[in-house]
């Protein structure tokens, strides 16, 4: 219902375990991590729990997305069952044959060991997986550690995997399952999101349903996290019914008055009476106004020196703020670039002393890059409208936004597009398209910056007009990995193209696909999304990092555009 209201081309917070649109913040890459291991251990249980909606599910999605191609998985999602309904679930799984109607134990045992074997003599792995392993009765669990048995004379033939709520923890603590807690390998737990977590993640999900960014603002977003508690579940609950209040009020910007209404909406919470509430804002006030006599009176009888430590106190910036500069102390550092000239301007060193030489007009030499010294500099153009400033100039659109404007509508007219991702260097690189970065300091501080350029061992940020280069390592201290980049995407391509569509935008996917893996065109239909297509669509997925589902979403459209497209800004174009 919002989603043309708000420029989307899907849903970006639905409570489906899609994993296109799941956030890899710290603690889910930790999740995948020990997920992948368990695949590479012989044998033994791994465990993954986490409180009800925190991620779970698209956590395992992702994963099963992420095997090698010589495993097999069986994955039984119904946890309720009885030693024989489990075992007939996993012969079901992996298609393993046995006698219908088979009642003895035994039998599916034995099927499932051949099976196993056969397997393993041809080199492949078996994973089974278990989610809401919570509910397993104590008769199935035993049956589950049973089947670890199952082995050579070197290693083990099955792999198993259990998901679940914290009661797993509690489950396996009981004195008759210690046996099979003791196989457990590897575990973890996985908690909410942390506030920047949450921002990250709502930005990351709106970037995935094609408009990254500035629908909420920081209140807003701050709301989001209070009322969700850093649950992924009850984020997109919040965050769908805050989208469809702001479009039912004909508003593009969601701020925190919405978010709160939108979580009585989700949460049942009644509103409070006018009367009810007028009152407690008048015991607040006369609250504040207590405690306002009450610190006069006792600054009053402190002495001079402490008085005046509390109002320079007060004049402070808050924690982890930045202090705004003296009026008329606000400078931009000299450049190179001449005014009104779009491309690069040399690459300068970011020491101090190449700092000084530039504020005193004298070329900067060759040295080894500092960023914390940078960033600490007050004078550093690195608030967020310059930032996109020098990105837009990268494609020839000015960008008149303001500190917190709409960033990402001002190329609209241009027909630029912003995708918001998380990853290493090595996905920018992929991309190779400049990119917006956040940098936040150890106080708390944040600086942004655009990437203009990266090799090998360097990236070149770009801070108002000066273009700085450091060391990968250097920015990876103040970086998450969170970037914003634009694209251009071809006229009248939507998406996303999926397997069985006829339309022209499957034309111009062939077509595209052709000149970057220069394969064949063996269909007559060429606006037909086939399952040839599909194979070469995950191909080159899979050669980009990318999830391999031969669906052509935003972030696979953005790559197939960048190759090969000669007008579009490039991350080499000053090296070259």
């Amino acid at each position: 219902m919002y989603a043309s209201f708000f420029g989307l081309l899907e849903r970006p917070f639905s409570i489906a375990p899609d994993p296109r649109f799941l956030y890899l913040s710290t603690r889910h890459r930790e999740a995948l991590a020990h997920l992948l291991y368990g695949v590479g251990e012989a044998g033994g249980f791994v465990q993954l729990t986490g409180e009800v909606g925190t991620g779970k599910t698209t956590v395992c999605r992702y994963f099963l997305q992420r095997l090698p191609g010589d495993v097999d998985v069986a994955l039984i999602l119904n946890p309720r069952l009885t030693p024989l309904e489990l075992m007939a679930a996993v012969c079901d799984e992996l298609r393993v044959p046995y006698p219908l109607g088979s009642t003895s134990l035994k039998v599916l045992v034995d099927a499932l060991y051949h099976h196993l074997l056969e397997v393993h003599g041809r080199g492949r792995r078996t994973v089974l997986i278990l989610e809401e392993a919570q509910n397993l009765s104590v008769e199935v669990l035993e049956q589950i550690r049973l089947l670890t048995n199952l082995e050579t004379t070197r290693e083990k033939l099955l792999q198993i995997i259990l998901i679940g709520q914290p009661e797993l923890v509690q489950l396996l603590d009981r004195k008759e399952l210690r046996q099979l807690a003791q196989r457990v390998t590897a575990r973890y737990h996985l908690l909410p999101f942390t506030e920047p977590e949450t921002r990250a993640y709502i930005l990351h999900r709106l970037g995935v349903a094609g408009q990254p960014g500035e629908i909420f603002d920081h209140r807003a977003l701050r709301e989001v996290q209070r009322l969700s508690r850093g649950i992924p579940r009850l984020i997109n609950v919040i965050c769908d019914r805050a989208l469809l209040g702001a479009y039912a009020s004909d508003t593009h910007r969601i701020d925190a008055a919405l978010v709160r209404r939108a979580g009585r909406e989700v949460f049942g919470q009644p509103r409070r009476h006018r009367y009810a509430r007028r009152s407690l804002w008048a015991a607040a006030g006369l609250l504040a106004a207590l405690a306002g006599a009450s610190a006069l009176l006792t600054s009053e009888r402190a002495g001079p020196l402490v008085r005046a430590m509390e109002w320079r106190g007060r004049l402070a910036p808050p924690t982890g703020g930045r202090a705004s500069p003296p009026p008329g102390s606000i400078g931009v550092l000299p450049t190179a670039v001449k005014p009104g000239d779009n491309g690069p301007g040399p690459v300068v060193s970011a020491t101090p002393a190449a700092l000084g030489q530039a504020r005193a007009g004298r070329a900067a030499p060759p040295d080894k890059a500092e960023l914390a010294t940078v960033l600490g500099d007050r004078l550093l153009e690195s608030d967020r409208a310059s930032a996109f400033a020098n990105l837009y100039s990268r494609w020839h659109v000015e960008y008149g936004g303001q500190r917190d404007g709409p960033a990402c509508e001002a190329g609209r007219a241009a027909g630029l597009h912003c995708l918001a991702k998380r990853g290493t260097w090595n996905v920018l690189r992929r991309f190779n398209l400049p990119a917006v970065v956040e940098l936040v300091t150890p106080a708390g501080v944040k600086h942004y910056a655009t990437v203009t350029a990266i090799d090998e061992e360097t990236a070149t940020l770009e801070f108002g007009q000066q273009q700085l280069t450091f060391p990968l390592g250097e920015v990876d201290r103040f970086w998450d990995g969170a970037f914003i980049l634009l694209w251009k995407p071809p006229t009248l391509i939507t998406v996303p193209v999926v397997p069985g569509t006829r339309a022209k935008e499957v034309a111009w996917v062939r077509r595209r696909l052709g000149e970057v893996d220069g394969g064949p065109v063996r269909t007559t239909d060429v606006e037909l999304y086939d399952e040839e297509l599909r194979r070469r669509v995950a191909a080159f997925q899979r050669d980009q990092s990318l999830v391999p589902d031969g669906i052509v979403g935003p972030e696979t459209l953005a790559r197939l555009v960048a190759i090969r497209e000669p007008s579009t800004p490039s991350l080499w174009s000053v090296r070259r």
